[in-house]
């Protein structure tokens, strides 16, 4: 698959074109898991220099999708079912916990906004025509389920479930691109959410939070046992990005 990288006037504009697309070929499956990144054939496939893919490269790995090994480059992070089920397990506790608050303590705006993040997420397509899942999409479906916990009151709080959840983007289109799981009923899972949030009915809510957290690792750890892709070793916690 190749390129055209389009006509740029800074090395910054360049960097940021191939990081996109890394990006998207990461995130849709087409690097797989594990896979090594040759810095030659990225050169001539972008048509830019080395310096511009390194640098392009050191920023996914900051983000932990790739990971940099001292003279041997760069490659795809591994399945690692021991960080999916951790990272999993730490999502379910801390947006419960952000949840149960959220109800508690969530005012009008917070319902309002639960509200209208549904709305878009309801009428934006979940995939584009080739069959990956449109970036639309995935910036919806983050707000929606900010929009749920935003009413804890706590921002740590929604720091730590933002973070959590950003974490496990990877995994969760890997899951989407690797499992035959396509007919789930993403509606209806999030149609669910809003009601039970907006009904203050916490218990339930976190059961069907839960239920949705957990369905995608659950799939992908099966897959990676099937497969044989497990490397036992999570990857290394991403370099937190600076100036923010």
């Amino acid at each position: 698959m190749s390129y055209a990288v389009g006509v740029v006037t800074t090395p910054a504009t360049r960097t940021e074109q191939v990081y996109d697309l890394l990006r998207s070929d990461l995130l849709n499956g087409v690097l797989q898991p594990g896979q090594k990144l040759k810095m030659v054939e990225l050169t001539e496939r972008f048509g830019v220099s080395q310096s511009v893919i390194r640098e392009a490269l050191t920023r996914l790995t900051e983000q932990g999708l790739l990971v940099a090994t001292p003279q041997r480059g760069f490659r795809v992070r591994d399945l690692s079912i021991a960080d999916i089920a951790e990272l999993t397990e730490t999502r379910v506790e801390i947006e419960s916990l952000a949840m149960r608050l959220a109800v508690q303590r969530g005012d009008l705006q917070w319902e309002t906004g639960i509200l209208a993040a549904h709305h878009r997420l309801e009428r934006t397509p979940v995939t584009r025509d080739d069959g990956t899942v449109s970036e639309d999409w995935s910036i919806e479906h983050r707000d929606f389920h900010q929009a749920l916990l935003t009413g804890c009151g706590n921002r740590r709080l929604e720091s730590v479930a933002n973070s959590l959840r950003d974490s496990a983007e990877l995994y969760r289109r890997w899951y989407w691109v690797l499992t035959d799981d396509h007919q789930r009923d993403l509606a209806r899972e999030h149609r669910q959410l809003k009601e039970l949030a907006l009904a203050r009915d916490a218990d339930r809510a976190i059961e069907v939070l839960t239920e949705h957290v957990d369905r995608a690792p659950s799939l992908l750890i099966a897959y990676a046992r099937e497969h044989g892709l497990d490397d036992l070793t999570p990857p290394p916690t991403p370099t937190p990005a600076t100036g923010t």
